[in-house]
């Protein structure tokens, strides 16, 4: 009988094309990976990779294999959401995925307040940018902007909440030192991988093209706040923040709309009902603060 285990290392390898990549993901080391392929080997009785200098690459044999393997994996996951779904109890784990300033500047008091009404509930936060596929259970609830509904996989149920706005911000004393024509330059403040958004305007205020370049929205918010120039910022971060001002003139610019998904039966369990019901009631108080509305301007 084929081990489970052992199909999960291959995937994990074909899917990565490396040892490294699949130990990476696996979270063993590297040896444990090569265990694992060699015992699937010898119990099928076929070599499943051929080993080059740029990684693995599947064997015809492994193409076969990974085609019945996947089938696998997908029922496996079917079976585990099913059971999942009928889990009515309000104790356990609940997995939330959304974007590290969605949980560091807006909803981690909100967050606080579910686990506190909820002492029985073992929340984990994934504060990452990169979407958690909610199908392979690696998140039970994902917050995130979306831009196009139609983007989402059809086995995601989506709970609407508000539009999400940006504009351009800078330091209060920036602007007031521009108004009194200081000469220091004013830059774009910008996060590495994203550069100028196409719809940024510098509204009244001229920057230079050498930008400033950081690796996260955090320093970035630093930054500008340390009187170096503009940078685009949601208005739920730029607004609230008594050290910035949106730069005059600038216009905003909706940048998608928050929703709340879920996959299959694991929304009808009782804990992500309650989650999602609640933090849905909380985003809606958020929509003027979430749209650049809640406050006045300079």
């Amino acid at each position: 009988m084929i081990d489970w285990d052992d199909v999960r290392y291959f995937l994990a390898v074909a899917r990565g094309g490396s040892v490294r990549a699949a130990a990476g993901r696996l979270g063993v080391n590297h040896a444990t990976v090569l265990r694992r392929i060699a015992q699937l080997e010898e119990r099928l009785g076929a070599q499943m990779f051929e080993k080059l200098p740029s990684g693995y690459r599947l064997t015809a044999a492994g193409e076969e294999v990974l085609e019945f393997a996947s089938q696998m994996e997908a029922s496996s996951h079917q079976l585990e959401t099913r059971v999942f779904g009928r889990d009515q109890s309000v104790r356990g784990l609940l997995r939330v995925t959304l974007a590290p300033t969605l949980a560091t500047h807006l909803l981690m008091p909100d967050l606080a307040d579910f686990a506190r009404l909820h002492p029985d509930i073992e929340m984990e936060i994934l504060s990452s940018g990169a979407l958690a596929n909610l199908t392979n259970r690696e998140a039970d609830v994902a917050i995130r902007v979306v831009y196009d509904r139609k983007t989402l996989p059809l086995n995601l149920h989506g709970l609407k909440g508000p539009d999400l706005f940006g504009g351009a911000y800078m330091s209060r004393d920036r602007l007031a030192a521009w108004r009194a024509g200081a000469p220091d330059p004013i830059r774009w403040v910008v996060i590495s991988e994203h550069g100028v958004p196409d719809w940024a305007s510098e509204g009244e205020v001229r920057a230079t093209g050498v930008p400033f370049r950081t690796t996260d929205g955090q320093a970035q918010i630093v930054a500008v706040r340390q009187g170096l120039g503009i940078a685009t910022l949601n208005c739920f971060v730029g607004d609230a923040d008594p050290l910035l001002v949106r730069v005059p003139g600038a216009e905003l610019h909706m940048h998608g709309t928050l929703w709340l998904l879920t996959q299959g039966e694991t929304r009808n369990t009782k804990r992500v009902r309650l989650f999602t019901e609640f933090i849905s009631r909380r985003l809606a108080a958020y929509a003027p603060l979430l749209a650049g509305l809640s406050v006045s301007h300079d």
